[in-house]
Parts: C-alpha cells; structure tokens; sequence
C-alpha cells in the first residue's frame, strides 16, 4: 500500500502578497503538525481576484516564491500554490501560474484555459499557458491544473497518460447559481475520466468582503475525489484544513477496472493529425 498524506488549505487571500504568504505559511505549519507530505493551496494565493495583477507579478525565481521554496524546504513537504507572473509577450499581462515545489526544485505550470464565461474575461488581463506539467513526490507524480481547466477533459485524461496518479485543481471558483453543483460535478467526472485523485483546492468564501465585487474570489467546497469519483474529503464553504490520505495502489486498480485511458483506433488517428 502506497499513501500520501495530503492537506487541502482553503484560504482567503486578500491583496497584500505579504500577508498572504504569512498566511500560507501559518497554514503549511499546521498541515505539517498534521502528518501532511503535500499541502495545496488555491489559485490566486498571491493575490486575489479583483485586484490589479500587474503590479504584483514576479517571475517563479523571485522574492514571493522564494518565500515558498524556502518554507517547503523548511517543513520537509511539498507545496502548490498560485501566483502571478510577469506574460511572455507583455502588453501588461501576467500568466495566472501555479508553483509546486518541493524546497529543492520548482515546476511552474501557467494555466491553460482562461476563464472567459459567465460575464468575466480573464484573458483580458492574463496570457494563456500551453505546457502540461507533473512532478514526482516520492512514489507519488502529480499532474497540475488550475479553476477553469476543470472543464476541460481532455487535460486530465492527457496528464493521467504522462503517469500522474493526482491531479490538482487550485480554484478560485466564481460564485452563482449552480455554481456549487457544477464544481462538484466537474471534480467528480474529471477524476473519472482520469482514474485519478483530484484535489481540488478552492479560495474559501469571502463573505461580505466580495459584495461589491464581479471577480471569482472563491466559493468553498475544497474536495478530494478518488479514481472511482468517491469523495474521501470536502470542506465547507468557511477557510478550513482539510487533510486526507490517499491510497496510490487505488489508481492502478482503477486504471485495471476501467481502462479509459487507453485510446481506441479513432483516438490514433486523431492524434497523428
């Protein structure tokens, strides 16, 4: 039996990226005492949404996810957390980038697919990333994905090929209706489709401190959902640390079960396209 022990921190960053560090700190401190080899954060931990970005980009070497290397190196465990970092062809955009590292080494993966739905244009400000990223914790490789990539299967299915057995969703979920219902059955159909765990880790709930606000700051709901689409573990809507251990020799038992991944003769073709 292969287990890793993995915390979800459902926080609420503001806009102070010091603050906010202090914070995932404070945070990763109590995943540790809690047995943790993997804590995950949500998207936007630098900064939240419906906030300028710009000002606060830096590049995956700089001083803010310095921070983080040194406090993964620190603890002994591995975080994944988001960020914001300066765009490859500038105009004043950032790519919306999640770090995992592990204090030795950091693998950056810039979000894909831009959430440019329900009345808000993320590409308006930010850069879409193209590269698909997984790293190895141990036993363990995990696959890296972020909010709107959810929606999209293909992600997850390609990341399970490249040998992931977790894929982690960093969210800063947009509320309204359906909202809630629609993320845990994207999480549960993603982890499906994949045969893998999904950690889903989502920004808790605002409150009053977004009333005013259109941008995604989050909903809640931080969720870990197993190859078989079980839920081992969801949060409620408030900040909370939801720690669980998974079991990897699941994944392969999943993969034998229902053999998703393997792509049939149209698949090929497409492929080679």
């Amino acid at each position: 039996m292969a287990l890793l022990r993995v915390a979800l921190a459902q926080i609420s960053s503001g806009p102070d990226p010091a603050a906010n560090a202090a914070l995932i700190a404070e945070s990763a401190r109590a995943a540790k005492a809690r047995g943790a080899q993997l804590v995950v954060f949500p998207e936007a931990g630098m900064r939240c949404f419906g906030e300028p970005l710009a000002p606060v980009a830096e590049p995956v070497d700089g001083p803010w996810a310095a921070q983080i290397r040194a406090l993964a190196a620190e603890l002994g465990v591995a975080i994944v957390v988001g960020m914001f970092s300066p765009a490859e062809a500038g105009e004043g955009k950032v790519r919306n980038t999640l770090i995992a590292t592990d204090g030795a080494q950091v693998w950056p993966y810039d979000k894909i697919h831009l959430f440019d739905a329900l009345g808000f244009l993320e590409s308006r400000t930010v850069e879409a990333g193209s590269d698909l990223v997984v790293f190895d914790l141990g036993p363990a490789r995990i696959g890296l994905t972020t909010c709107y990539d959810v929606r999209f299967p293909w992600l997850y299915q390609e990341l399970a090929r490249l040998g992931a057995h977790a894929l982690v969703v960093s969210a800063s979920w947009g509320s309204g209706p359906r909202k809630l219902e629609q993320w845990r059955l994207l999480t549960a159909a993603r982890a499906l489709d994949s045969t893998s765990y999904v950690l889903a880790c989502g920004q808790a709930d605002p409150g009053a401190a977004a009333a005013d606000s259109s941008a995604p700051r989050g909903i809640g709901f931080s969720r870990v959902v197993s190859p078989f689409g079980e839920v081992v573990g969801e949060a409620g809507a408030a900040p909370e640390l939801l720690v669980v251990e998974i079991d990897l020799d699941v994944v392969d038992q999943a993969r034998t079960a229902l053999p998703v991944l393997k792509r049939n003769p149209l698949q090929r073709a497409l492929v080679k396209c």
